[in-house]
């Protein structure tokens, strides 16, 4: 009598992997073998369901980023997964953890994260930088556990007057300021020099420009909505004359791109934008270049210059933007996919573009996010920081 084979279903850590492969479009392999280890049966089938009921796969990625997050602290905190619901107590320890005074930090030990909280979620990779974490981190992690309480069908305790006050006072202590996404904007200076190194004949020259300024033509597309971008949202429209003041006296061709779903937009919404001579262009010769009549727009290129069927990550866009500022001599440190959405808008209050009307192409929901640019851009022109010259 030979003994049975046992397959490995039995440990809890294979069989949430071969669980997590059902979301594997929206998970990349590696990060979905990190969640493995970290995320219950319960958050798998949570995640699974979400997929099902339509969540967008970025908001499905980042949620599934916070669950695993929420995980590995509540184990390294407790010694136990998280509860649900979760105590008042619970929420209020993690913002103790996260939202604190470095320099209180200095003169009381126990400030802050413990140490071995600390060095537990940094040898699971979760922590990677020390000190308080940002307040918009917090705070998306704290509505992204409220979320899932919802989703649950529970209630949780977030909407308490002292959680609400103590992130308040939390955040008003902390000194780590709010960092911007990319740290310089790529305005219409900085994107002439990133579009002269595309001037070759390599396929991926003529995949760059096109990208390039579609993402700023198009309003600051977000980089998951560039990857993302297929051909079927596309759609030729009738040429427009040039405005008062541009040099061209042809019409200019235009297409018109429809969102679909978007951070700020539904699937149902009838969101589009506007595409007009330059980027125009470069589609057309991009897209006849590749050989592409339908699927995604933009594709991965191997070392051969042959085209992969498959469409690029939004990480692949962060790339070839860093990739072509070191190419054009700036500091790719500086810039991210994100400063050609920031250089939007920098660059439409510097040219005197009302502010509705470039939301209307950059599908900004918050007047004072987008205001924010323009407000920055007044300074930049302004005399009140040019006294002391």
């Amino acid at each position: 009598m030979h003994e049975e084979t046992v397959l490995p279903l039995a440990d809890p850590q294979t069989r949430r992997a071969l669980q997590l492969d059902a979301l594997s479009a929206i998970l990349p392999i590696d990060r979905r073998d990190r969640l493995a280890p970290i995320l219950t049966d319960d958050d798998v089938a949570t995640l699974k369901h979400l997929a099902r009921a339509g969540m967008g796969d970025n908001s499905l990625r980042a949620l599934a980023s916070d669950l695993a997050y929420l995980e590995a602290w509540a184990r390294a905190a407790t010694g136990a997964p998280l509860p649900w619901p979760a105590p008042e107590g619970l929420a209020l320890k993690f913002v103790a953890h996260h939202l604190w005074d470095p320099a209180r930090r200095d003169i009381e030990a126990a400030h802050g994260m413990p140490a071995d909280v600390a060095d537990a979620l940094t040898a699971l990779g979760a922590l990677r930088l020390k000190g308080p974490h940002a307040p918009s981190t917090v705070k998306r992690r704290l509505a992204s556990w409220s979320a899932l309480h919802r989703w649950r069908g529970i209630e949780g305790p977030f909407a308490a007057p002292a959680l609400r006050a103590a992130v308040r006072l939390a955040v008003r202590a902390s000194a780590r300021p709010r960092q911007r996404k990319s740290r310089r904007a790529v305005t219409r200076a900085i994107l002439d020099r990133l579009l002269a190194t595309c001037r070759g004949d390599r396929l991926a020259d003529s995949r760059d420009r096109a990208l390039l300024l579609i993402a700023f033509g198009s309003g600051g597309r977000r980089r998951s909505e560039i990857a993302s971008l297929r051909v079927e949202q596309i759609s030729e429209e009738a040429p427009v004359t040039p405005s008062p003041g541009e040099p061209a006296f042809a019409p200019l061709p235009c297409m018109a791109i429809a969102l679909g779903r978007t951070k700020t937009t539904g699937a149902d919404d009838d969101a589009r934008v506007l595409l007009v001579g330059p980027p125009v262009a470069a589609l057309r010769t991009w897209l006849e270049r590749a050989d592409i009549a339908r699927g995604p727009v933009f594709r991965a290129i191997d070392r051969w210059e042959g085209l992969v069927d498959r469409a690029l990550t939004p990480q692949a866009v962060n790339l070839i933007v860093k990739r072509r500022c070191a190419q054009a001599g700036l500091d790719p440190a500086q810039f991210s996919a994100h400063g050609l959405r920031s250089g939007y808008l920098t660059e439409a209050a510097l040219s005197g573009v009302s502010l509705p009307e470039a939301m209307q192409q950059s599908q900004h929901r918050s007047v004072q996010q987008a205001a924010s640019y323009y407000n920055d851009a007044e300074r930049r022109q302004g005399k009140a920081a040019r006294l002391a010259l």
